[in-house]
């Protein structure tokens, strides 16, 4: 009579029983602990190396030094503001156009970069300061909820504020500083990012609908980078 070899034979050890008792017997030696540990160390800086992280915005020109005066009636200019990345914006108190929607936005950037202070700052300058006295800007930032700590208004002579708009941060302003009617003023609605050295690394049409995340994107780079 033949001999069942099969019901006597052992039980061949598929592949994956194979891999379970390969890991088991590894798990129980040290070196496989050392290993893992300095694998999960690791990994983050294999993390961050992989990230791309984006150049900061080219330079695209220096502001020359300028001094207007604040909301509360101070001298407040390029030396306050040498250190800190800021973003100017343009408007005037009588507008009804574009000045609030401009306004509106430097809001939200307010608020999304607030975890960048106090290396940032905001700055909103008047084309209109014959009318737009430092208690009218006080009254118009305390309208927006502006943060004195982190958002400068700024008014002042005529020549100095068309000199420092204008032919500093080369934004247009038409209609004279000293018009008689807000419809004859007009004015650049870009807003304008400056670096802690004073010079400007980028326009951004305030209207755009991600005005406000490449502004804030451009300005952590800027604070965080350089």
């Amino acid at each position: 009579m033949a001999h069942d070899v099969s019901a006597t034979a052992p039980r061949p050890v598929r592949g994956r029983e194979k891999v379970q008792a390969a890991v088991g017997a590894a798990v129980g030696r040290p070196l496989f602990w050392a290993v893992a540990i300095a694998a999960l160390a690791a990994w983050p800086v294999v993390w961050a190396a992989r990230s791309t992280i984006p150049p900061p915005p080219p330079v695209l020109g220096t502001l020359p030094e300028f001094r207007l005066v604040d909301q509360a009636g101070k001298p407040f200019g390029s030396r306050d503001l040498a250190g800190h990345v800021w973003v100017a914006s343009f408007i005037f108190t009588r507008c009804d156009g574009e000045c609030p929607a401009i306004t509106s936005q430097m809001v939200r950037i307010e608020r999304r970069a607030r975890n960048l202070e106090p290396a940032f700052h905001l700055v909103s300058i008047s084309v209109d300061p014959g009318f737009d006295t430092p208690a009218r800007l006080a009254e118009y930032a305390r309208t927006w909820r502006a943060s004195p700590r982190m958002w400068t208004f700024l008014t002042g002579p005529s020549d100095a504020v068309r000199k420092t708009v204008v032919e500093g941060l080369k934004v247009s302003v038409q209609g004279g500083p000293d018009a008689a009617s807000p419809d004859a003023i007009s004015h650049g609605t870009h807003l304008v990012l400056v670096d802690r050295l004073g010079r400007i690394r980028g326009y951004y049409p305030s209207d755009a609908p991600d005005a406000v995340d490449r502004v804030v994107r451009d300005a952590a780079l800027l604070v965080d980078r350089e």
